[in-house]
């Protein structure tokens, strides 16, 4: 120990000799104590076969500038450490006023909640006839005689970025002759129409076609011959995509168009994904276009509002209290988007109108009857039988215009089928047309021409609610095509790439972020003639891979496995170059003087502390070579709040010390690192520290070999083996208590909480909190689903089990190993198909208040089954709980014993969560998966799924490429301030702050970067700190994104500046976050923000930027909770 020196009093005289006596003896009684706390310290340590030596030095005095978490590593003498109370005081002021929108948010009470109509409906399958899934459809003749019926005749292509071909493939084999032919037939006649949705494939064949050919495109997009709808770069999965994804890809597509045709999408078009979000219909309202269409919703649901005239109605979001979010949506009502169930109710009639059908080509009408040319001696009667297709039609409609699309996948590839279908439909419409007797008018149209037929009938503006028209909330999941077989399947379906795609988007936005204030900086200082601006063309690549991959059928896991190999190598391509991006932003934007800057690409300055071998294995950890020099530590904290955390890197030497660039010491933990569950690593360590990171902010770290330091402390392991029969190897320096055949249950904790386990299974039992006496029920099984014996069997899209789930039964007792430390603690149980590991950070504020939880799982050896993850608590949530939409909004659903378990399935993109009166559990997710509640007090979440067979929706395959998969979650238990049953029971529901919180945490990791070693000094660097005002806590910031300049690929002046303000609930306990947490009532200003940086111009714009909002010169912005918000800004 240091000696104790009494500090000298300034002006005083020398001590008497009564007052030196004293001194010694208080002297004397303060080593006594120490040493007497010391003796008791490592007697208790002793008691529990843990090591001591540090203890000695154990108050760190760490000074809240440097970032650094004050404290004190306190042994407490039961097997666990203190980390006291931070010495960086932090507080959470909300405005009362933000509280009010979770508390009075009724919304406008809706005519249909989907809710509502699931309640309602008996989902009951009656045969219809002719319209298997509906009814008869009758009318009377004379209904048009006053006012005839406008037809509007769709032509269209669904073009899949990647199903069973890969992108390219498709592109060769089909796209490039379906556009280049669109190019030639829809100049031969002004009358002709065309739609298309995919820019992904547009881009690609614009770029293979000359000057003169994109001229004429301009032209049939001008006079509105050809219509691009929804405009995105794909037609994006609604169930397991991220908001960010979907905007992403929405703006790359929307961008697109602007600068190469000059058009702006009116009308949204989704005919394909597998059930349909509101996010999605919120965004397009965003975008500014006026209406939509979607397709695939439940056959119960369609006929209901087929019979009830609810067809078309205005969505608006569950939230919304004044209709802002209202958009005009058209629900096609058959089963398919093809020509057979299009026309009419009659498949087999509609059919005959497929001209390309006809005898001699090569497909048919699975029906027997083919279509026939149209001539002047059939004419008539063929005219007759299609109208009284659109005449049935049309009485499901509230209005006398009728929408017909002709098309389907990859539809219109030869010049033979535009010339079938555009001549015998302009015979047909010509006979119709020229009878008015018939009273009818029909023409080709676009998709925005029947919208703004209907919008001029009823007289008012585009995208206006009509008169009469219903106003409907909620979602169309989970979606049913036929019988019981309902798509829940894809919600897991593939989960190692759904967790790539996510770890990737969080990538993409540190690398957009990081390069749109590096690229400002390098102008600012007149550097940027040696930044890198070419790292606009990896941007570029990387949000177009990330869009490719929104398709809905990449991300849902629902491609053949060679296109899935596509998928991945694009996505592991993209992955590599954000890692350089970020590398080369961060290496400018740390370094003191920027004139040391030089970028040499094939020796970065940074490199990144994970890497993956090839695009299906997970991340390793980089080993850090810890030499005589100091090594340095580069971290980015990709959320825009302040992040108390525990940084975690490999390093070869136990001894280490971790200092800021001041030299302030950070408390550190040493752990051993395995390669098994008993076999330990030799010459490799875990060296973890806490750090206070800054908002978006770069710290910076030293790591030195040091044999004295004893402010690192090592972690302690136990194994208990249950009777196992093997050998764990231990290595120096480490503490490793072996447990042959106790089955005691045991706990790890931290300032919060105890977490119990059993002595059994080694998984999760329940939570004491330590604020409440009593443990509370939190427990985690692993189950299987198995599928059905006969007929119809799950496959890529369809879950349909074979009854309830049973229980996972291990062939022998699972190996747990219980590691102890001051920073974190956790609990690893090896399984044959999984690893559960359970993370308790010893930490103040959001990292310390939840779980951290990963599955590795691996079920490559199985057939027809599906691992689950089941969590039962004592919490009374009856039938009802809630899962996210996109990570954008809560949902609540309903557990409907009337529908088959696999009904009860729904998406899960970032939470799901149940609640009684008195308590909130929530599941945070790194990864989309499929979630329900099928039981009160349950959470269940499928894992991973392998399934032999194809499940007939056109793939052709099983899924049986299984991955060893990490999916990684946070658990959060929150106590209910305030709860009531009339809030309780509205169709809408909001996280908690702590709860949003949690989600960025699980979502943005924090990217740590070791200084490459240099053979000369490191030149100075420093912590970089971007923002000089904290930005209020519900306010995200979504992206900054770095607009293209004129010339392609390289970066304009200006960024699109993203954020969105969330909607929280204060009902639930407020606990201090770790950071100071304010809100502001929606108000931030941008004047100030970036520090070293002004703000030369700020416009808002709608969501992917083609349209300026209202005239705005202040650079103070509001928004209201939950909205969305896109600025076009320059910065100087």
């Amino acid at each position: 120990m240091r000696p104790l020196r009494p500090s000298p009093r300034s002006g005083a005289g020398s001590a008497g000799p009564r007052d030196t006596r004293r001194m010694k003896l208080k002297k004397q009684s303060q080593i006594s104590v120490l040493q007497n706390r010391i003796e008791q310290l490592e007697q208790l340590l002793e008691e529990n076969h843990q090591i001591i030596s540090h203890i000695k030095d154990s108050v760190l005095e760490l000074t809240e500038n440097a970032g650094g978490l004050p404290g004190l590593l306190a042994y407490q003498g039961n097997g666990s450490w203190a980390f006291p109370t931070d010495n960086h005081p932090t507080f959470l002021s909300v405005s009362p006023q933000d509280c009010q929108f979770a508390l009075g948010n009724k919304g406008q009470k809706t005519d249909l909640q989907m809710l509502d109509v699931y309640s309602l409906l008996k989902f009951d399958n009656l045969d219809g006839g002719a319209w298997k899934q509906g009814f008869e459809i009758t009318y009377d003749e004379h209904e048009w005689d006053n006012e005839p019926l406008q037809v509007y005749v769709v032509p269209h292509s669904h073009n899949d970025p990647g199903w069973v071909k890969t992108f390219d493939k498709y592109y060769q084999d089909q796209t490039q002759h379906i556009l280049n032919n669109m190019l030639l037939k829809l100049q031969e006649d002004p009358k002709r129409r065309f739609i298309w949705a995919e820019i992904s494939f547009f881009s690609k064949w614009w770029d293979n076609i000359d000057n003169q050919k994109r001229s004429a495109v301009r032209r049939l997009a001008a006079n509105g011959q050809l219509e691009f709808v929804t405009g995105g770069w794909v037609m994006t999965d609604e169930a397991n995509s991220h908001y960010f994804a979907m905007i992403d890809q929405l703006i790359e597509g929307h961008q697109w168009i602007e600068k190469n045709i000059g058009v702006i999408p009116k009308s949204g078009w989704a005919i394909d994904p597998f059930g349909h979000s509101s996010t999605m219909s919120y965004l397009l309202k965003r975008a500014n276009l006026t209406s939509m269409l979607i397709q695939r919703v439940h056959y119960s649901i369609k006929k209901h509002f087929a019979a009830t005239k609810n067809l078309e109605f205005m969505w608006r979001q569950t939230w919304d209290t004044d209709s802002s979010t209202d958009i005009f949506c058209h629900l096609m009502p058959f089963y398919s988007y093809d020509v057979p169930h299009s026309c009419g109710p009659d498949p087999k009639i509609c059919c005959q109108f497929d001209f390309r059908r006809l005898p001699g080509g090569r497909i048919s009408c699975p029906w027997k009857v083919p279509p026939k040319p149209i001539n002047n001696a059939n004419v008539a009667e063929r005219a007759n039988l299609l109208l009284d297709q659109y005449r049935k039609k049309s009485k499901l409609y509230k209005s006398k215009v009728v929408l017909i699309p002709v098309g389907d996948d990859f539809r219109y590839d030869n010049a033979l089928e535009w010339d079938q279908q555009f001549q015998n439909y302009a015979k047909l419409f010509d006979y119709m047309n020229t009878h008015p007797e018939l009273h009818v008018q029909v023409q080709f149209g676009t998709l925005s021409e029947y919208f703004d037929a209907i919008y001029k009938k009823y007289g008012v503006s585009p995208g206006s609610k009509p008169p009469s028209y219903p106003v409907l909330s909620g979602d169309f999941f989970t979606y049913a095509d036929r019988e019981d077989h309902y798509w829940s399947g894809y919600f897991t379906s593939r989960p190692f790439y759904k967790n790539l795609d996510r770890v990737l988007e969080s990538h993409l936005r540190a690398a957009e972020i990081l390069y749109s204030l590096a690229l400002n900086h390098a102008r600012r200082s007149s550097a940027d003639s040696k930044y890198p601006i070419s790292d606009y063309s990896s941007l570029t690549e990387a949000r177009r891979n990330i869009g490719l991959f929104q398709h809905h059928d990449a991300i849902t896991g629902t491609s053949k496995e060679v296109v899935v190999v596509d998928y991945g190598i694009r996505l592991f391509h993209s992955l590599m170059n954000l890692k350089r991006v970020i590398i080369n932003a961060a290496h400018f934007l740390v370094l003191r003087d920027k004139s040391n800057y030089r970028y040499d690409q094939s020796s970065l300055f940074l490199q990144m502390d994970d890497k993956r071998q090839n695009h299906d294995a997970l991340p390793e950890k980089v080993v850090i070579k810890l030499e005589s020099l100091p090594r340095y530590l580069v971290v980015f904290n990709p959320i825009e709040q302040e992040r108390p955390c525990v940084i975690s890197v490999l390093a070869t030497l136990p001894q280490v010390r971790v200092t800021l660039i001041d030299g302030t010491y950070l408390p550190t933990q040493i752990s051993a690192v395995w390669k098994s569950a008993t076999d330990m690593v030799a010459d490799v360590y875990q060296i973890s520290f806490v750090a206070r990171l800054s908002a978006l902010g770069l710290a910076v770290f030293q790591l030195t070999e040091s044999f004295n330091y004893r402010a690192s402390v090592k972690s302690n392991t136990v194994i208990y083996l249950r009777n196992r029969d093997v050998t764990v190897s231990k290595k120096e320096p480490f503490s490793v208590k072996i447990l042959e055949s106790l089955t005691d249950d045991f706990f790890i904790e931290n300032q919060h909480m105890q977490v119990w386990f059993n002595g059994v299974t080694g998984l999760m039992e329940s939570i004491k909190r330590k604020d409440d006496q009593l443990k509370q029920k939190v427990q985690m099984e692993f189950v299987w689903y198995g599928t059905r014996p006969f007929k119809d069997k799950s496959g890529a899209y369809l879950f349909l089990p074979d009854g309830e789930a049973k229980a996972y039964i291990a062939k022998q007792a699972a190996i747990t190993r219980v590691t102890k430390g001051p920073l974190f603690s956790e609990v690893i149980s090896f399984y044959q198909h999984f690893q559960q590991i359970v993370r308790l950070y010893n930490l103040p504020g959001v990292e310390g208040l939840s779980l951290e939880v990963s599955i590795v799982v691996d079920i490559h050896d199985q057939i027809n089954r599906e691992l689950a993850m089941r969590l039962s608590t004592d919490i009374e949530s009856g039938d009802t709980f809630f899962t996210d939409l996109n990570g954008f909004q809560i949902q609540p659903r309903k557990y409907f014993q009337k529908l088959p378990l696999q009904a009860n399935f729904y998406p899960m993109s970032a939470m799901a969560y149940i609640q009684d009166d008195h308590s909130r559990l929530t599941l945070h997710t790194a990864q989309s998966l499929g979630v329900s509640s099928t039981h009160s007090g349950q959470l269940e979440i499928i894992l991973d799924r392998r399934l032999i067979q194809d499940d007939n929706r056109g793939l052709g395959q099983g899924l049986k490429d299984n991955k060893v998969t990490c999916n990684r979650f946070r658990i959060l238990l929150e106590k209910r301030a305030t709860s009531n049953k009339v809030q309780d029971s509205r169709p809408v529901s909001f996280p908690s702050l702590l709860s949003h919180m949690t989600s960025m945490h699980v979502n943005h990791e924090v990217l740590a970067m070791p200084v490459t070693v240099w053979p000369q000094n490191v030149p100075p660097i420093r912590t970089w700190h971007p923002l000089s005002t904290p930005i209020p806590c519900d306010f995200h910031i979504l992206n900054m994104r770095t607009l293209q300049s004129e010339v392609v690929s390289s970066p304009g002046l200006e960024m699109a500046l993203i954020l969105h303000r969330k909607g929280f609930d204060c009902g639930l306990e407020a606990k201090t976050l770790g950071f100071n947490c304010t809100t502001t009532q929606g108000k931030l200003s941008l004047e100030g923000l970036f520090q070293g940086l002004d703000i030369r111009s700020v416009q808002p714009m709608s969501l992917s930027l083609l349209y300026p909002t209202e005239p705005f010169n202040s650079t103070l912005i509001s928004m209201r909770p939950m909205e969305i918000s896109t600025f076009r800004i320059r910065l100087v």
